[in-house]
């Protein structure tokens, strides 16, 4: 069954949409205004899945969904779109997308991470951070400005929860000094040098992970969705679908399974420092670390992001607002006059301290 999620006013029938600024429902036609009702179908808070039935695809039904989606022919995304829609730019790199409905059949969204800024403040934080970067074109930011508004777009992620105990060995350091004699302009001095004394140790710890954030999406680049970092994750709330209701949802396009690869890469680096911290001394080297892993869980959850992809003079330029915190990343823009100016002035400048310097 495909779920279509709209909420038609009370008052007027128009489709009503989530005001970020009011936290509900709000209908643009008319005013009217509706609370989100409830915790959600999860009461208590968010509850984990199982990550051993998911793999086995023995997860309940009721934990599987289909929606209509739209694949980029650029950059391969999959996101919703309206199905009353025939035609659109792809939210992620402005390509023209023809919507040949197709649908995604994928395990439901868990949590949901509502957007806390509006377009009006994303795009004003935006256009402040292309107005803060040095040898930027002072056309694109003024372009930004008056263009259209950013798009709020769901990303998808899966967070995994896991407890850990890792057998180790490696070697403790401690540093100790030794006193040589070295000749300096042919006399001789004393001179202290660390020296490191090594003795091998065996070890244990234990570490429990929980919501450890892996990207399921392919659409954007890691270095962008990485530096909107952290998440207020403790401020999701259970999904329901009137939060999604005036944005767009991607579907996730990383499998459970390579995000636990990705998991496993984190909880392995966090490992690895317990493990420095339970070797102790003054310096450690890890040779062996082993480690058993049980009691995995993971959701599926939906974080908020504005985008705005912009065609500028032949290059296209993307930009990506944390749509609670306003935290901007995006294509670094370069003025090729700005910086030919700034190199002619810097000649000009050392060219009349040498003269000066010369008299």
């Amino acid at each position: 069954m495909i779920e279509e999620h709209r909420f038609p006013c009370d008052t007027c029938g128009a489709d009503m949409r989530f005001s970020p600024a009011e936290g509900r429902l709000v209908c643009d036609h008319c005013g009217a205004t509706a609370d989100i009702d409830g915790p959600g179908p999860w009461e208590g808070g968010i509850r984990e899945l199982d990550f051993k039935a998911a793999l086995d695809n023995l997860l309940p039904l009721q934990e599987i969904e289909e929606t209509r989606v739209s694949r980029c022919p650029n950059c391969a995304a999959e996101v919703e779109f309206d199905p009353a829609l025939h035609a659109a730019e792809c939210p992620f790199c402005a390509t023209p997308v023809v919507t040949d409905t197709g649908t995604n059949r994928h395990i439901k969204p868990r949590g949901v991470l509502p957007f806390a800024l509006d377009a009006e403040a994303a795009q004003k934080a935006m256009t402040d951070w292309l107005g803060s970067l040095w040898f930027a074109p002072s056309g694109l930011q003024a372009y930004a400005r008056k263009g259209r508004r950013p798009q709020g777009i769901y990303v998808p992620y899966w967070t995994f929860d896991a407890h850990t105990e890792s057998d180790y060995s490696g070697e403790r350091g401690t540093v100790y000094w030794e006193t040589r004699t070295v000749m300096r302009d042919g006399k001789p001095k004393a001179q202290r040098v660390a020296k490191v004394r090594w003795r091998h140790v065996r070890g244990h710890v234990t570490r429990w992970f929980d919501d450890v954030l892996v990207l399921a999406s392919h659409a954007l680049p890691r270095r962008f969705t990485d530096a909107l970092e952290p998440w207020d994750l403790a401020a999701m709330e259970p999904y329901r679908p009137e939060f999604l209701s005036g944005f767009r949802a991607e579907a996730y396009q990383v499998d459970l399974d390579d995000g636990f690869v990705e998991a496993r890469k984190k909880m392995d680096a966090a490992i690895a420092q317990a493990v420095k911290f339970d070797i102790g001394g003054d310096r450690q080297r890890i040779h062996r670390v082993d480690t058993q892993v049980s009691d995995v869980t993971f959701k599926h959850v939906l974080l908020p992001v504005w985008m705005a992809a912009y065609k500028y003079r032949g290059d296209s330029y993307r930009f990506v607002v944390n749509g609670r915190t306003g935290r901007v990343q995006g294509e670094r823009p370069w003025s090729a006059i700005k910086i030919a100016l700034a190199v002619i002035a810097a000649l000009v400048v050392a060219a009349g301290i040498g003269f000066v310097a010369g008299r």
